[in-house]
């Protein structure tokens, strides 16, 4: 064991006995009831179940969920008696290309957070509670292939090339822990706009396929930005989320993210003046919408 991973077992440690996370808790503790199924075969379930959620009690737009009808609908019931369980079992080695394993963990992470709102009975926000969304990243878990996997876990660890949570020092996975096996490297910052946090100002909920996930990311980011980004000529700022704050080593920087921008702009006057303006143009970072998206 090396010194990172000491100091990795000793933050997370500290952390949950802080926050009140046993390491040991899942939200998926039935055990399965049939035989490992492969990868692409359990992946397809959760995507189907995503898309009943979807039907189910999800609005058009992918942005708000009627929690309550979630609750008593048979989608739901399904899916936490079915689909869940089999989780525990499933060999996370025949995930073999990387399109199928970012399209398994983005659907994975958005139907985890919106199993976890309502099992901990989420009625505000993600952040109620002890130290806010730290608690409720940390503590909504599945077991999955007989490790524990977060949200936190799954975004900072999985899909973001173990880099770690911003407000956390140091990677997300120490160097022994068998879950790095799991990363998906080299990261891609267009998953920042398919993940979903239960919040207002997250971008919708989709589901995803591994024959389109590049198609589909792309769309998810250009839908995104155009939608949240303005423009004001007049001061010479960008206003855009603080999405881009947060994760900017992803973007390559504040460089790195005007390019984004320009790639992922619509052809209209905000790209044409953020064309023009280049790295002149000042970055003004807008309040998260925390709100539960119901």
């Amino acid at each position: 064991m090396t010194l990172t991973d000491v100091l990795v077992a000793g933050r997370e440690a500290a952390l949950n006995l802080l926050l009140g996370v046993r390491p040991d808790q899942v939200l998926n503790s039935t055990p399965p009831d049939r035989p490992p199924g492969r990868g692409p075969e359990v992946a397809a379930e959760i995507r189907r179940a995503v898309n009943a959620l979807k039907a189910a009690a999800i609005d058009a737009t992918g942005r708000h969920v009627d929690y309550t009808r979630l609750r008593e609908s048979e989608a739901y019931a399904i899916y936490r008696a079915t689909r869940t369980p089999q989780l525990r079992n499933l060999d996370l080695r025949t995930l073999a290309t990387r399109q199928e394993q970012l399209a398994f963990w983005i659907n994975l992470y958005n139907a985890l957070v919106i199993d976890a709102v309502i099992a901990f009975g989420v009625q505000r926000s993600v952040t109620e509670g002890r130290a806010g969304t730290l608690t409720f990243f940390r503590r909504a878990a599945y077991n999955v292939g007989g490790q524990r996997f977060s949200c936190e876990d799954i975004e900072h660890g999985i899909l973001r090339g173990n880099r770690g949570s911003p407000a956390v020092p140091g990677p997300q996975f120490g160097p022994s822990d068998p879950r790095r096996a799991w990363v998906v490297s080299p990261p891609d910052a267009r998953i920042h706009f398919a993940l979903n946090c239960a919040s207002g100002s997250c971008p919708p909920i989709g589901v995803y396929h591994a024959e389109q996930i590049d198609a589909q990311l792309d769309l998810a980011a250009r839908n995104f930005v155009a939608t949240d980004v303005t423009v004001d000529p007049a001061r010479g700022e960008v206003r855009l989320s603080p999405i881009f704050r947060w994760y900017a080593d992803d973007f390559g920087g504040r460089s790195g993210i005007i390019t984004f921008l320009l790639a992922h702009l619509p052809d209209d006057e905000r790209r044409q003046w953020l064309a023009a303006r280049g790295a002149s143009a000042k970055l003004i970072y807008q309040p998260y919408d925390w709100t539960l998206n119901t």
